[in-house]
């Protein structure tokens, strides 16, 4: 486990969480199509599903990509998920993207998840800078970034284009790693 907070825990995506994925995928799936199309896709049906658990803990061993489960600790429900992705070893830097299902929205589960998350890239991964980046219009989104005091860097010209859509302008949040965290 990562880390708990408030009755959820975030751990590390394994190959049991396959089925759990697929229907948190096609449950909020109206949520997920604009910004997530692409994991959308590749968990349509508990196969795919399954394929797409097993690449995703590859890439979390090889530390090119981070997907992490929220669970509900007692009921085992999903919650969310969230990546810690666009790593640069380099830079010390990444990247989150996360969603959270229609039953956990406007809890703060998300911006409670992103603080313990920040703790463990800064520690454990030993990143110094974390970005966001999200839509304007996306407010839950932005207050997520605003609430766990990312600062509002620039907007990203055409930074993002959703299936079927003309490319979006997304604005920049970033964290710096503390002297102490």
């Amino acid at each position: 486990m990562i880390a708990q907070f408030n009755g959820f825990e975030i751990n590390a995506v394994h190959e049991g969480d396959a089925w759990k994925l697929c229907n948190f995928m096609i449950a909020n799936a109206d949520r997920l199509k604009r910004y997530f199309p692409k994991t959308l896709e590749q968990n349509l049906n508990p196969t795919l599903s399954q394929l797409f658990v097993e690449k995703m803990v590859k890439q979390f061993e090889l530390k090119d990509e981070f997907l992490f489960t929220l669970k509900h600790s007692e009921t085992r429900e999903l919650a969310g998920v969230i990546y810690i992705k666009e790593l640069d070893w380099d830079k010390k830097q990444g990247e989150f993207a996360y969603c959270i299902g229609y039953t956990f929205k406007g809890q703060g589960v998300t911006s409670k998840a992103i603080k313990e998350l920040s703790k463990y890239a800064f520690n454990d991964l030993e990143l110094e800078t974390l970005q966001i980046i999200a839509h304007k219009d996306n407010l839950p989104s932005v207050n997520v970034a605003l609430n766990t005091k990312f600062r509002w860097q620039k907007t990203l010209k055409n930074e993002f284009t959703p299936t079927g859509e003309q490319p979006l302008d997304m604005e920049l949040f970033e964290l710096h790693r503390p002297s102490r965290f």
